[in-house]
């Protein structure tokens, strides 16, 4: 079992920045793939990040491509999205996943993922 928590969202303008961090806590952290999601309103939940067990290979959506940034920290059981330049569009409840995994790969598909976070609302205002 992996218990995952979000925070870190908020209401920022366009432009802003934000750094999303979710601890995990009830299984080996550096044993699973980690990824993020959103879910918008009236939208299905969409993939945003992915990271693999070391942190040496990291896979984005396009609409964040070069403005969002996943990283892990495996010593803190944490793994972040730091996102700069958000976008009206960037605004939904972020949720992190984990998947419990002896592979090196990261996983792109909700169904892939384990665990799931409570998620954490970001709003971004024009």
């Amino acid at each position: 079992q992996v218990q995952l928590v979000e925070s870190g969202g908020g209401l920022v303008q366009a432009g802003g920045s934000l750094r999303l961090s979710c601890a995990a806590s009830g299984s080996t952290f550096s044993s699973n793939a980690l990824g993020w999601f959103r879910q918008a309103p009236g939208r299905e939940r969409e993939f945003v990040a992915a990271i693999n067990w070391s942190g040496g290979s990291t896979y984005y959506a396009d609409s964040v491509k070069g403005r969002f940034t996943i990283s892990r920290d495996n010593a803190k059981n944490t793994v972040y999205l730091q996102m700069i330049s958000l976008k009206p569009e960037d605004t939904a409840v972020y949720y992190c996943a984990a998947r419990l995994t002896s592979s090196s790969y990261y996983y792109t598909d909700s169904s892939e993922y384990n665990y799931w976070g409570q998620g954490t609302q970001v709003t971004v205002s024009s």
